[in-house]
């Protein structure tokens, strides 16, 4: 028996499996390695977050992105975009060297029994542990607005959905969303020659502004911090206070975390886009259907009550990620209803530790965000996470 399981190899499995390595646990880690990185995100594409901010974690932070892109020959700087296909080899680089071996299994059933956890895999594998870290990622938690979902994969897909914008040829794209993922989407698919338009419910699409320089006056540091998920001292807090968000009461947590750090494009990608993307701003998606000739009607509604017809060649929903313990089917049905929720929505409630309502059983990354606010929805928050996650699982086996 394993003293713990970890379920997904992206950032925060990599991270934890680091972690629990260190402390010398028994453990096995399933997965593809950075699966989302490698085969959700379209060539061309890059990191949002500043390179520094975007480390994975491991006990005395010995292998780091700017570490990596040393031994590879690139830098990895302050106010430059990486690739992500950088970022995705430096995830490979960090599983090869501070994390245990990952098996690249899929796991399809997470079964509680007497004291332990049974793990089963779609390739027939079966172990048992006494704990087990579920880490898997965003993709089984994407999400397409219920307008949308009737359509075919053929005529809609998500934005994760695409390696390839040149697929698309000259075909006209809508484009539906506001955040990173709809912009750089809309832009990659316009330069790759197909013709796309966005369409957004905001009134305006939101820019972050050039980071700060690292290095500035003690005034102008005071005045506004510069922290890992940005600058400003409410995304400070975020940053760098997420065990104050957990403590906070569930309704007021919940309130606050709804708005913070929502939709917005990076600044590099600002001036690629307005070049080339037209937009339909103060519109919603009502309603939408499959035309005789195979093409898409939406029905969208004005922010003033009016309406109008759009047609399209292919939809495209960059609607992101909900946290929703009923996406997981890899938990035992039994026991994903049993689970606690955090306020009234359906992340499962954590402790200080990570730890969930079933003894043993923990979480990582994006169905964490409920309880300890937006910084767990970035690739920053996985040191947080890591360390007090791995010293929940040594007091656990300690009971």
């Amino acid at each position: 028996m394993y003293d713990l399981a970890v379920i997904g190899a992206g950032p925060y499995g990599l991270s934890v499996a680091a972690h629990a390595a260190a402390a010398g646990m028994s453990l096995r880690v399933f997965g593809r390695t950075m699966a989302s990185w490698r085969d959700h995100m379209p060539e061309g594409m890059f990191l949002k977050s500043e390179p520094w901010a975007s480390d994975l974690s491991d006990p005395g932070a010995k292998y780091t992105l700017a570490d990596y892109a040393a031994v590879h020959g690139f830098e990895a700087v302050h106010g430059r975009p990486l690739p992500i296909a950088d970022f995705a080899g430096y995830g490979m680089w960090f599983a090869e060297h501070a994390a245990p071996p990952v098996e690249e299994q899929t796991v399809t059933r997470v079964v509680p029994s007497a004291r332990c956890f049974r793990v089963e895999t779609a390739e027939g594998d079966g172990i048992e542990a006494r704990t087990v870290a579920l880490a898997v990622g965003i993709m089984p938690f994407r999400r397409v607005p219920e307008p949308l979902a009737a359509l075919p994969p053929a005529l809609c897909s998500h934005s994760s959905g695409h390696l390839d914008p040149s697929g698309f040829g000259d075909l006209d794209v809508t484009v539906v969303g506001a955040g990173q993922a709809a912009l750089e989407t809309a832009t990659l698919l316009a330069e790759h020659g197909a013709r796309p338009q966005l369409v957004a419910r905001t009134d305006r699409i939101r820019w972050n502004t050039v980071p700060l320089p690292q290095q500035r006056g003690r005034l102008s540091t005071l005045r506004t911090p510069l922290s890992g998920l940005g600058s400003g001292w409410t995304t400070w807090a975020w940053s760098e206070l997420p065990g104050a968000v957990g403590r906070l009461p569930a309704g007021l947590r919940e309130r606050l975390t709804a708005g913070a750090l929502g939709p917005a494009g990076a600044w590099w990608l600002r001036d690629r886009y307005e070049q080339r993307v037209p937009a339909l701003l103060g519109h919603s998606v009502r309603r939408a259907s499959v035309r005789a000739d195979g093409r898409v009607r939406l029905e969208l509604k004005t922010s003033g009550g009016g309406t109008r017809s759009l047609d399209t060649g292919h939809v495209v929903a960059a609607t992101g990620f909900v946290p929703d313990l009923e996406r997981l089917g890899l938990l035992d049905p039994g026991l994903r209803q049993a689970l606690r929720r955090a306020g009234a929505g359906r992340a499962p409630a954590l402790t200080p530790r990570f730890e969930s309502s079933c003894p043993g059983l923990f979480f990582a990354g994006l169905l964490t965000a409920p309880s300890f606010g937006p910084a767990m929805r970035f690739v920053y928050g996985t040191a947080f996470t890591a360390d007090r996650l791995v010293a929940g699982v040594r007091r656990r086996l300690r009971r």
